[in-house]
């Protein structure tokens, strides 16, 4: 009895590690994500590339993240619904991964951009778009800790103000670009900006879905309808 008492509370410590470390590579990304956002608005170089730099760290976490969950599998042997605590975790940490790298990219960008003219207003508009998507992050992880279905059912459905947001972005640049041919450059590394910016978005309703699937046994049956209407609109102009 003391023996199973003891792998137990052993695999209890093998759970708590591996979702902290989630935790802690979660707010590694909501690092990244702002300071890539204020490096853009204020043309900070020196950001941008601490931003680049520190992606490595977010991969290395990933990579220890994998190791740790590999070995929980293969020392523990968990039943089904560990087993999908275990899993969330490596699902989860690729979701974040992703951002990571959204937010490395957002640092290039800025070193390109700031050897241009600046686009008035764009990086107060694509701060407050990462500000939405970071929120939406720190309340996906908190759903993840507290099993909170609601919670992680709520951030899955304000990703179609994420969406919105990037519509809007993307017709601003638009008439940018048709209003001044010198500012098409600028517009559309700005773009791609708007756009990672948008699928990091996607990444954290993931997340959530991992929620749900971690609580309910099954992912959400209703795919949500997504808000991007660019493609679109591209094909509109066209006409």
């Amino acid at each position: 009895m003391m023996d199973q008492e003891h792998i137990a509370s052993a695999y209890d410590r093998d759970l708590d590690r591996v979702q902290s470390l989630i935790m802690r590579m979660g707010g590694m990304v909501e690092t990244a994500i702002s300071d890539a956002a204020r490096a853009l608005e204020m043309r900070d170089t020196e950001l941008a590339d601490q931003v680049r730099a520190n992606d490595k760290l977010i991969d290395a976490l990933e990579e220890q993240i994998a190791s740790e969950v590999a070995r929980v599998i293969a020392v523990r042997s968990p039943t089904a619904g560990d087993l999908r605590t275990v899993l969330s975790v490596l699902k989860i940490s690729g979701n974040l991964e992703r951002m990571g790298d959204y937010a490395k990219n957002l640092g290039k960008r800025t070193s390109v951009l700031s050897e241009m003219p600046a686009i008035s207003g764009s990086g107060g508009a694509l701060r407050r778009m990462t500000q939405l998507v970071n929120v939406m992050l720190k309340d996906a992880l908190d759903a993840y800790i507290q099993r909170d279905v609601e919670l992680a059912e709520d951030v899955r459905q304000r990703d179609a103000d994420v969406d919105q947001m990037y519509n809007a972005l993307f017709r601003e640049f638009l008439t940018h670009m048709m209003e001044d041919p010198r500012n098409i450059t600028a517009c559309m590394h700005l773009h791609f900006i708007a756009k990672n910016v948008e699928r990091m978005g996607d990444h954290v309703t993931s997340i959530c879905e991992q929620v749900i699937y971690l609580v309910d046994g099954e992912l959400p049956e209703d795919d949500r309808l997504k808000q991007d209407r660019t493609s679109y609109d591209i094909s509109v102009s066209k006409v």
